[in-house]
């Protein structure tokens, strides 16, 4: 992507993702297509195959308070009655990866509507009967995405997506980055959640000089290669 835009990597199934998300929303409001943003699937809990025991649902059951105090998002925590669910968050992550061939405007619905499911609704998102029905709310037809689902390609391209965040040195989410493309140094607006007014302002700074650092303190400097 070539001009100043931004870099988002999430996961659907994080939470802290989850309380970013209406930040993403105002950011989109303030600067529209004027600074554009690509959605990489960072890859939280890929291929996991142990249903979660007492300690991983205390530990998560934290992190969901902690999102809920800080950002004010909506969590059913009716969820953590489930029985033997196993916290595997490459499904829903490819689900986003097809819905993101219909447009990038398309893909960062697709994880809105995705992390609304799991956390405010508490419906599994890791079963392909959830993501197709969430896929036809966003107007794409039922067989349809499922046989891109199931496709070979949609999970290396979701692969694509892991490896890519790992290349970049990304090691926990929400992680949004600043750039103009090319071979310019990309720079860290912020790693992990922080309020609207914070990031907002940042941008504002950034924008306003474009190539310069973010903000002071704010990992600015870091670079990563995105092509």
């Amino acid at each position: 992507m070539q001009g100043p835009h931004l870099v988002y990597f999430a996961d659907p199934m994080c939470s802290w993702c989850w309380g970013f998300s209406p930040v993403m929303g105002e950011i989109s409001q303030r600067f529209g297509a004027a600074l554009p943003i690509r959605l990489v699937l960072g890859g939280l809990r890929p291929w996991t195959r142990e249903a979660m025991d007492q300690g991983d649902r205390a530990n998560v059951r934290g992190h969901w308070e902690h999102v809920h105090q800080a950002s004010g998002q909506p969590f059913d925590f009716g969820f953590f009655e489930r029985e033997h669910f196993v916290y595997d968050t490459e499904p829903a992550s490819r689900a986003v990866v097809v819905l993101r061939r219909r447009g990038m405007p398309t893909g960062l619905a697709a994880l809105r509507r995705i992390q609304r499911a799991f956390y405010a609704e508490n419906r599994d998102v890791t079963h392909i009967d959830t993501l197709a029905a969430l896929a036809v709310e966003l107007g794409v037809d039922d067989a349809g995405f499922r046989e891109e689902f199931a496709s070979d390609a949609a999970r290396e391209d979701t692969r694509a997506d892991f490896a890519l965040a790992q290349a970049c040195g990304i090691r926990g989410f929400p992680t949004l980055i600043a750039g103009e493309g090319g071979d310019k140094p990309y720079d860290l607006v912020t790693h992990g959640f922080q309020p609207s007014q914070r990031i907002l302002a940042m941008l504002d700074a950034w924008s306003g000089r474009t190539g310069q650092p973010a903000a002071p303190g704010a990992g600015a400097g870091e670079s990563c290669a995105l092509h």
